[in-house]
């Protein structure tokens, strides 16, 4: 007989849960790797960490195996989970190995991996006192993994477990729904296993066009252009080096990752559509001509204030201007310039795109370019519509009319988004920073961005941060890349009553 199945069917989260956490064993077998390659001890902690993960999962699994269609409900919560769980289990190497005195920070350094964050406690003193060490001073392994984290975490762990659940005779389009909620419809297939294999075989391949450029500038060696691809395809900004790419001071390398970081705020059925020749569709998306505006308006901008107000060359100001802009603008965070010591105007203008983010379907994360184009439209039609009253104005991107329930979606994010941000700051000031600190670590951790403002900028690190706010920030950066509602959600009642 057919067993009733409640609201939440917590079974079958645990047995997918379970394959999952085999997954996250498997890559961790990947450090181990890099580790015996360059004779690192290191290299025991992540082949442990992955054999009990890689059993502990297929145990799990084999006790609740899938027996349903996964539901909307169910697809919430097994996607918060994994990010929490792959943050938990991505964390036990850096103790396990000595690198990090205590678990917080290795959770802390792990979740902002995984969410392409790129905030780190490396290179400070943490709030018990103890040094962090340098990211130079590192274990190969260990900053193989933080740039791995990267990489998974990029596209979305879930989204490359995708391919792998109809195998399993489970569908996948509540998954993509729950990681992607408001984001795009722009479909590559209509099966999502194939249009999972297409993301992941687009960005495998410009990671490894990336890596090749890197690799061709004798100031790189080759693993530190695989662990900065991984960085800048992902969005993320792990970088090798405590100077991030200014301790290359390279030109080349500048403008090469300036491309890919720019390429990979970009929504990636996109790119699908770029290389299959579909230029009208690409030229045509609202989104990414908002977004190329935006990049060419701030670059311009501030580049002009560094040149006038701070002194800098015309050639280094468009260099050092442009970097930062798309840095920040796609949530990436790599720094070759400290903007903290910038003239107010430039300075104020990068702010600004603090509260901006990549396009929806890219691995940027932040508010998301559709969502403030859409913001934008709506306020010029506001002002259309007190000067006509009686018109019908609809709301049109393109030649597409923006239905009222997306514009309330998205109204509603922004709201929250704004909420949740004041509410990060004002718990940052109850652990003594001053404004623009708490300001700045909570946009930057809620919008997976990494270096922030004040005590937080990009010189310094977050060792310093007390354990409940590192794992306040790190709570923040699974909200901001998993948008917001998919974990909020969670903590209503709405979602466990039947």
């Amino acid at each position: 007989m057919h067993r009733h199945r409640p609201r939440v069917d917590l079974r079958l989260v645990a047995g997918l849960l379970g394959a999952l956490i085999a997954c996250i064993g498997l890559t961790l077998l990947l450090p181990a790797l890099v580790g015996i390659g360059y004779g690192e001890s290191s290299w025991m902690a992540f082949a442990g960490t992955a054999t009990l993960s890689v059993a502990g999962g297929a145990v799990l699994f084999i006790a609740f195996p899938p027996h349903a269609e996964l539901r909307l409900q169910e697809a919430f919560l097994l996607v918060t989970l994994a990010w929490v769980v792959a943050s938990l289990l991505g964390a036990v190497p850096f103790v396990v190995s000595g690198a990090l005195h205590t678990y917080t920070d290795a959770v802390f350094e792990t979740a902002s991996g995984f969410t392409t964050t790129g905030a780190t406690i490396l290179g400070g003193t943490a709030s018990n006192g103890l040094p962090t060490p340098a990211i130079e001073a590192l274990d190969k392994s260990l900053l193989f993994w933080r740039s791995l984290t990267h990489w998974l975490g990029g596209m979305g762990i879930i989204v490359l477990t995708l391919a792998l659940l109809p195998l399993l005779g489970i569908g996948g389009m509540q998954l993509y729904k729950a990681e992607y909620s408001g984001s795009t419809e722009d479909k590559l297939t209509p099966r999502i296993r194939e249009t999972a294999k297409l993301l992941w075989g687009i960005y495998v391949g410009m990671t490894a066009a990336l890596t090749l450029l890197l690799w061709a500038h004798p100031s790189m060696d080759w693993f530190e252009a695989v662990n900065h691809a991984f960085s800048t395809m992902a969005t993320g900004g792990f970088s090798t080096q405590n100077d991030s790419i200014a301790g290359f001071d390279s030109v080349y390398i500048d403008g090469v990752i300036i491309v890919f970081m720019a390429l990979a705020g970009i929504n990636f059925a996109l790119h699908f559509r770029l290389f299959t020749g579909d230029l009208s569709r690409v030229r045509a998306n609202p989104e990414l001509r908002f977004y190329g505006s935006l990049l060419l308006l701030f670059s311009l901008a501030i580049s002009l204030g560094l040149w006038a107000l701070n002194g800098y060359a015309l050639g280094d100001a468009l260099r050092y201007g442009t970097f930062q802009v798309v840095s920040l603008l796609t949530t990436t965070g790599f720094g070759t310039d400290d903007y903290l010591l910038w003239a107010p105007l430039p300075a104020f203008l990068l702010f600004l795109l603090f509260f901006s983010g990549g396009c929806a379907g890219s691995t940027g994360g932040g508010l998301k370019m559709i969502r403030l184009l859409i913001i934008l439209k709506n306020i010029r039609r506001e002002f259309q519509q007190l000067v006509h009253p009686q018109a019908v104005l609809p709301l049109r991107l393109g030649t597409r009319v923006v239905d009222r329930s997306i514009l309330k979606h998205v109204l509603g994010f922004l709201v929250m988004y704004l909420l949740t941000f004041l509410l990060g700051a004002l718990a940052m000031t109850g652990f003594g920073y001053d404004f623009m600190s708490a300001m700045g670590a909570s946009i930057a951790s809620l919008g997976n961005i990494g270096p922030a403002w004040g005590a937080f900028g990009p010189a310094e690190s977050y060792a310093a941060v007390p354990y409940l706010g590192k794992w306040l920030l790190s709570f923040l950066m699974i909200l901001g890349r998993l948008e917001l509602f998919t974990v909020l959600v969670l903590f209503t009642p709405y979602f466990w009553k039947n």
